[in-house]
């Protein structure tokens, strides 16, 4: 089916908001981001950049100095923009990351959506998590949000693997955090080296959810996945969720749908984060059904 979207002219009063990341071609967030501008008659316009941590710094400063309305932050630079923020939501704060920056006369401020953009998506597709046992793999700029507002969310514990590289560090401080400045949620929070196959195992096997909250499975990563020595922890009754949405079916989603589980991908997730941060850049609503029609239509 053919969707007819008549797009704005750009003109000297076009705000202009971008995206900071690399690999950058994947990308599903400018295509929605213009959709929303377009169907809410918005005079904005969303373009990409590819960027990774060494030009963020020059680019953040250019970005503020050219007045830009805001800008969204993805791999691998969610984390070390925070360096170059003049203030941050609490929700950046918490997760120490920040995936959406808006440019408030002048200051930038740092807010996060990926976590609660998660969260929705869970429950737009009837996930249960009240009372229920996660393990989660990762603990970078995506990784990292999920991991707290999970927490938020009501879950009773969360089980965090990731590699035992110089990155470990973050899935401790993470795991510390839960555990003692989140003490109210009543969440226990466990860390675990991914190398440790038999603890792995044995996490999986008491969770409701695996969610995979890293890179893996993207592309050129796409013919890995983070069970491929580990095939055995899939079982029906597990969810199985990624945040990468291109491929919209991952090796890790293939892996799981073949052994029955239920699998979720990162689109919807992906939908609600760039939902939340249209808000902020605009003060608006996005068109949540009207996008999600043309956009899952053309990505299908």
């Amino acid at each position: 089916m053919t969707h007819t979207v008549h797009e704005k002219n750009i003109d000297g009063k076009t705000k202009l908001v971008g995206l900071l990341a690399t690999p950058i071609g994947h990308s599903l967030s400018p295509r929605m981001h213009n959709l929303g501008y377009t169907l809410a008659g918005l005079n904005y316009v969303y373009l990409a950049f590819e960027v990774g941590n060494n030009e963020l710094e020059k680019a953040v400063n250019g970005f503020k100095a050219a007045g830009v309305a805001g800008f969204n932050v993805s791999m691998p630079n969610k984390m070390k923009v925070l360096e170059y923020l003049d203030e941050l939501d609490d929700s950046a704060k918490y997760t120490r990351a920040s995936n959406t920056v808006v440019n408030q006369d002048g200051r930038l401020i740092g807010y996060n959506t990926d976590g609660l953009g998660y969260v929705k998506n869970l429950i737009d597709h009837d996930v249960k998590l009240e009372g229920q046992k996660v393990t989660l793999v990762g603990s970078g700029g995506a990784a990292t949000p999920i991991a707290i507002q999970l927490t938020q969310s009501g879950i009773r514990e969360i089980s965090i693997f990731a590699r035992n590289d110089e990155y470990f560090a973050q899935a401790e401080e993470n795991v510390n955090y839960i555990n003692n400045e989140m003490k109210e949620f009543g969440v226990k929070a466990n860390i675990f080296p991914l190398e440790d196959k038999e603890a792995f195992r044995r996490e999986v096997a008491e969770s409701a959810i695996l969610a995979n909250g890293t890179s893996l499975g993207m592309k050129p990563l796409d013919h890995l996945s983070i069970i491929d020595d580990t095939l055995d922890v899939l079982r029906k009754d597990l969810v199985v969720t990624d945040v990468v949405y291109n491929p919209q079916k991952t090796k890790l989603l293939t892996q799981a749908e073949e052994a029955g589980a239920k699998t979720i991908n990162g689109l919807g997730m992906m939908l609600w984060q760039g939902a939340l941060a249209f808000k902020l850049f605009t003060g608006v609503d996005m068109p949540m059904k009207q996008v999600k029609e043309i956009l899952f239509a053309d990505n299908k």
